[in-house]
Formats: C-alpha cells, sequence, structure tokens
C-alpha cells in the first residue's frame, strides 16, 4: 500500500468483532499511473513465449503452496468462514487450476491453421491467432475473495494481458495477498496492479485510465450498470453474476447422497455461494423420505469460528447481508411458508444466521424468485420431473443446476432442459472447481464465461492474417475494370458453385473459365 494511502476505517473480523487492519484508500491519481505503467510492462510481457510466462506461474503456484495455511487464516478472518471452507473451496482449487493453465495455456493460444473454406478460394491461407486485449481490470467479490478473481488474475496473465485487480473493502487484505503472491513469480515490474479505490468509484476510474475489458463477479444491479458505464467507452464486459439454482430430485434420486450434498451446496461459505442450491423440487413419490434426510442433517450441523476448524458452518461477511437475508425469511413466513429445520448449535455473537430449511406448498412464492445470499434452503414438493422443470425455469437467472437420478440418460435428458449455463448430475457447486469446465450463466446471471478454453478467449481478441498463396499473378479475377464480361463470369461461377443439375454447373464453369483467365492479364 502507498505510504501516502489514507485511512479510511477499520476491517473487523464478521464472526469475532475483532479488528483486523486498518482500511486503506488511495487516489485516483494512483490508478491512472498505475494503469499507465501496467500498459508498458504489457508490452515487454506480451513478446515473451506462452512457455516463458508459464515459468512465473509455476514459481506463484509454489509460493502459494508453501504459503497456504497464512492465505487461508487470512481469507477465514476477512469473510468469517472457516478453515475449511477457505482451504477446500478457495486455495486449493486455485492451486488444481494454475496447474491446469500452466499445462494447456499453450495449447489454448497457440495459432491456428483455419481449414475446410470453400474450393474458391483454394489458393487462400487462413490463420487464427489469439491476441491479448493490453490492459483488462478484474472487479472481484467478498464471498469467494480469493478464488474467483483467481482464474480471471491467471489467465489474463497467461493470456499476455496486465491485470488491474479490485477485491471488495471487506476483503481488501486479501487483495494484498496477490500483491504478495505475484511479486514473488519474476513479472515484469507493474504488470499487476492491487487497486484501493472505493467500489462506487471504482470502474468510472478505470474506464477513464483506458483498461481494454473489464471482468466483473457480483450482483444483476451492479452488473448492468457496469455494463452501460463500459458502453460509453465501447469496453466489453465479461459479467458472471446472480443465481437462483435448482436442484431435481427424481423419484430413483440417491436420497443419501441428494440430501447430504444439499445441505453442503446450500449451506458451505454460510450459503453465500451464486452457484449454492437454494430450491429443492422433490418429486412425491420419494419427497417425505428425502425431507427426513435432509432436516436431520441441518439440524446436526455446529456453527461458530475457531482457529481448530471445528465448525461446519461460519459467520455471514457483512451486516447488510445478514439483514437482507432475514428480511427474506421474514417475508417467506408471512407468506405462508414454514421452517421445518434449523440448525441447532449456533453461535451466540458475530453474524451468525443459523441454516434453516423452508417449506412451501406455494411454488409463486416471492422469495422463490430472489438469489437468497444465505443459508437457506427452500422444499417444493412437484407432481412429476416435467413440473420440477417449468419450475426450475421460471426464474430471470440461469447459472446452474442440478439433476438428480441413478440412471444417467434420464439425468441427462433432464439436465438438457434446463436453462441454465452448467448443469451437474448427482453433484452441485463443485463444477467451479474444475478449471476445465467453463463457468457462466444463461439469462441475467452473466455474459460470457470463465475458467478452461473459453477463459482464454475471453482474456484475447481474435485476429485473422489470410497469406495469398497466388500473390504473383497481376490481378484477381473481380477487380476493376468491369463489364458485362465480368458480369456473365461471375453469374457462370454462381451457377458453377451453386447449380442443381451436373449440367448447370458445368456450364457454369466453362462460363467462368473465361473471367478466370483474365487474372493472367495486365490490362
Amino acid at each position: 500500500m502507498s505510504k501516502k494511502s489514507e485511512q479510511t476505517g477499520v476491517l473487523l473480523n464478521p464472526a469475532t468483532g475483532e479488528v483486523i487492519t486498518a482500511l486503506k484508500q488511495q487516489p485516483e491519481r494512483n490508478l491512472l499511473q498505475a494503469v499507465a505503467r501496467a500498459r508498458a510492462a504489457q508490452k515487454q510481457w506480451q513478446t515473451l513465449s506462452v512457455r516463458k510466462r508459464c515459468r512465473c506461474i509455476r514459481t506463484m503456484r509454489g509460493y502459494l503452496t508453501r504459503h497456504a495455511e497464512r492465505f487461508t487464516q487470512v481469507i477465514s478472518r476477512c469473510t468469517g468462514k472457516t478453515k475449511i471452507d477457505a482451504l477446500s473451496t478457495e486455495i486449493i482449487p486455485a492451486l488444481m487450476a494454475a496447474e491446469y493453465y500452466e499445462r494447456n495455456a499453450h495449447k489454448f493460444l497457440k495459432c491456428r491453421h483455419i481449414r475446410g473454406g470453400p474450393p474458391l478460394f483454394f489458393y487462400k491461407k487462413s490463420f487464427l491467432y489469439r491476441v491479448p486485449y493490453g490492459v483488462v481490470a478484474v472487479i472481484s467479490p467478498w464471498n469467494y475473495p480469493f478464488g474467483i478473481p483467481f482464474h480471471e488474475v491467471i489467465i489474463g496473465l497467461l493470456s499476455g494481458n496486465a491485470v488491474i485487480l479490485k477485491v471488495a473493502t471487506q476483503v481488501q487484505p486479501v487483495g494484498a495477498l496477490f500483491q504478495e503472491m505475484l511479486q514473488n513469480t519474476g513479472l515484469p515490474d507493474g504488470l499487476f496492479y492491487h487497486c484501493l479505490l472505493p467500489g462506487k468509484k471504482v470502474s468510472a476510474a478505470l474506464l477513464k485510465a483506458g483498461i481494454k475489458k473489464l471482468f466483473f463477479t457480483g450482483s444483476t444491479a451492479v452488473g448492468k450498470a457496469l455494463m452501460r458505464q463500459a458502453a460509453s467507452f465501447l469496453v466489453p464486459v465479461s459479467l458472471e453474476l446472480g443465481g437462483n439454482n435448482p436442484m431435481l430430485v427424481l423419484r430413483d434420486a440417491p436420497l443419501f447422497r441428494a440430501a447430504c450434498c444439499a445441505v453442503w451446496a446450500g449451506m458451505s461459505n454460510c450459503g453465500q455461494s451464486c452457484g449454492r442450491v437454494q430450491r429443492l423440487y422433490v418429486v412425491d413419490e420419494v419427497y417425505e423420505k428425502f425431507k427426513k434426510i435432509l432436516c436431520a442433517r441441518v439440524e446436526n450441523l455446529t456453527q461458530g469460528y475457531a482457529n481448530d476448524s471445528g465448525f461446519d458452518i461460519g459467520s455471514l461477511t457483512t451486516q447488510s447481508q445478514y439483514d437482507e437475508v432475514q428480511r427474506q425469511v421474514n417475508e417467506a413466513v408471512k407468506q405462508g411458508a414454514c421452517i421445518i429445520a434449523t440448525a441447532s448449535k449456533s453461535a451466540a455473537n458475530g453474524l451468525f444466521f443459523p441454516p434453516l430449511v423452508l417449506e412451501t406448498a406455494n411454488p409463486q412464492l416471492s422469495i422463490l424468485k430472489q438469489e437468497v445470499f444465505g443459508p437457506v434452503l427452500i422444499m417444493v414438493r412437484v407432481k412429476n420431473p416435467a413440473q420440477a422443470v417449468i419450475l426450475a425455469n421460471t426464474t430471470g437467472t440461469g447459472l446452474t443446476a442440478s439433476v438428480w437420478s441413478k440412471h444417467k440418460q434420464n439425468a441427462l435428458r433432464i439436465a438438457g432442459q434446463l436453462e441454465t449455463g452448467s448443469v451437474t448430475t448427482n453433484d452441485h457447486l463443485m463444477s467451479h472447481a474444475m478449471a476445465q469446465t467453463p463457468w457462466g450463466g444463461f439469462k441475467q446471471s452473466g455474459i460470457g464465461r470463465t475458467h478452461a478454453r473459453l477463459g482464454f478467449e475471453e482474456m484475447t481478441q481474435a485476429k485473422v492474417i489470410v497469406h495469398d498463396r497466388l500473390s504473383l499473378l497481376p490481378k484477381s479475377f473481380w477487380w476493376h475494370p468491369h463489364s458485362n464480361t465480368v458480369y456473365r463470369g461471375l453469374i457462370g461461377l454462381l451457377h458453377a458453385l451453386s447449380g442443381l443439375t451436373l449440367m448447370q454447373r458445368l456450364k457454369g464453369f466453362a462460363g467462368f473459365i473465361k473471367l478466370a483467365l483474365r487474372s493472367l492479364s495486365k490490362e
């Protein structure tokens, strides 16, 4: 942090209330200078081979491995999540992703010969290149402050970009971990920068500074606002926004596994996951049995915060989030929903919202249309899979979903009907940890994809170079001067390419040959 940074307050551990550190804020001019330095550093960086860039990422991977427990502790203290949550959903997936990107970056970014064009252009040889944008910005959320931006930062660097990272104010020390980690990799000075501007100012400042692409993960409302801002500068955006994710439990589902996964995927990180299970559509034949297993699992959860990682669930991260989840639950109960299970050993202090299960007979309940960013599962009984699919698709978001059935083809058939960016069968949420699978949503859950090959395509622009292998000819047949001969020759070409009979094609080709010979003339 700059010596001139101004103290704007203190950061508290949301689970204990302890002071973690003083928050810092930099003046906007620091960001403008940082983008200028990043632009200069990027010009050198993009000239390096992908393999040389990968060496820096390999060094970074080693640094993260050595300091994994310290990084885990910082993440846990900033967010209130348990250390097991921080380690299992952020640090370990990040290490696996780094290794995957390092191993595959050259394949994803290499020049590709474009094959299979029309016969007429046999003499053209085309190549597709992936070209870095230059300086890209990543604005990341507080719920997975290390795990979410890690993919964009590493893919951005491997693709030849400079990266400006803005983490949420609540997790500012996690952004400092990125700065520390990347300073120990051999990256050129200025190629990466941790921005300390407040969230309300940062997007306008980044666009004014001249970034070439903006990546944002957060709420749908903020994503729309950023998109409007970026449009004024014609800066492209990649948005990973909210989710309200369904879990469909069919009559042949593995019920115990499904219930255990619903608890983990719905309650881990205290429910603060955009890909979490929220809505459970369970078919009538197995509803009561599934409900009994699910409620027992929830009631046995322990909630709290300790250095020994002895709790299942930590706290919510911000007071405003706590208040919003409480409002949503209260409203649902007023509308007729019932609380049928609650974790029995919740901690008394801190932002500990108790994990709970709601049950409703009203599939149009307002809470089913909203994203609940907290440890709340909502059960709905359905008659059959067809009704479950209809209800699952009724919301305006479509990030992820899961289908539970012991029969693969049945599960895949239902999965294909769901309007989401990803679907898992007999599992949920963990696909975000799989670097080989693209991540992103349909509808208002976002634009673009992160992770995998598509993540590299988001970080680069497509550039085509076409080589003419007949460049010794004086001219091409369609060039000036034009005449009726040219017109009739083109009509012949049309029939040669698209004639309905062999005779039409042969006659058309004969007419075209006269025009093609024109390419040999210098007149």
